[in-house]
């Protein structure tokens, strides 16, 4: 599709003291063709596929490593180390962005869960917001999710944690998601329990591509009343 080029305004011909029909013509086939190009812009961005045009803030990332809870119940910050695609937001290391404009946004979030422990255990996912001083919680973005227990030794089982929250931010506000768990899994001391697990892709049995163990994205919903 092409490109949609804002209208600037033409550059007038200077007017002649006299009536001059020449200066009349001029003037208005400029007029014309100004008006025509904000018809057709209108036109377009006002159709069918006129969202096609438009370019709102976003972000999308993933994640391609195991990530481990601090401790049990403690919150944890997601981390995602690849920027999938973004116009208007700031991928911070390990797992936090920031918004370079003002607006009400919707995150959409799926974290790749893996219980190693005989017994089923929960776990929390919420957002925090660093307007300047530091992160606080989001009112009412929890998701409690329950991981059953593996399927047997050595052979684990998986929960997707799938949800979407829709908050505020404010151009230079930072916001990240944390998550926490009552059975954490360590590897020294060797602890079953829950983490998030990255798969690589495969080509047998069959050929798919990675599992990220955290994807998900930042969408533009509206600007704030």
């Amino acid at each position: 599709m092409a490109e949609l080029i804002p209208p600037r305004a033409p550059n007038l011909p200077v007017g002649p003291q006299q009536y001059e029909t020449r200066y009349i013509d001029q003037l208005t086939n400029a007029l014309r063709l100004y008006f025509n190009t904000i018809d057709n812009g209108f036109s377009s961005l006002l159709g069918r596929q006129g969202g096609a045009y438009l370019q709102l803030p976003f972000i999308s990332a993933s994640d391609s490593t195991d990530q481990l809870a601090t401790a049990s119940n403690t919150p944890t910050v997601v981390t995602w180390n690849t920027l999938e695609g973004g116009n208007g937001f700031t991928l911070n290391a390990p797992g936090s962005a920031t918004a370079s404009v003002s607006g009400i946004y919707k995150i959409t979030y799926s974290l790749q869960f893996t219980n190693t422990d005989n017994a089923a255990h929960d776990a929390a996912v919420w957002l925090r917001i660093n307007t300047g001083s530091g992160f606080i919680d989001v009112p009412r973005s929890t998701t409690l999710f329950t991981v059953p227990p593996r399927k047997s030794a050595g052979v684990f089982s998986y929960a997707v944690a799938y949800s979407e929250v829709v908050f505020t931010l404010n151009a230079g506000d930072i916001m990240a998601l944390y998550w926490a768990t009552n059975q954490a899994y360590d590897t020294s001391p060797a602890t079953d329990g829950v983490y998030m697990e990255h798969l690589p892709a495969q080509t047998v049995p069959y050929a798919r591509p990675a599992a990220p163990s955290a994807i998900g994205s930042i969408t533009f919903v509206s600007s704030i009343p």
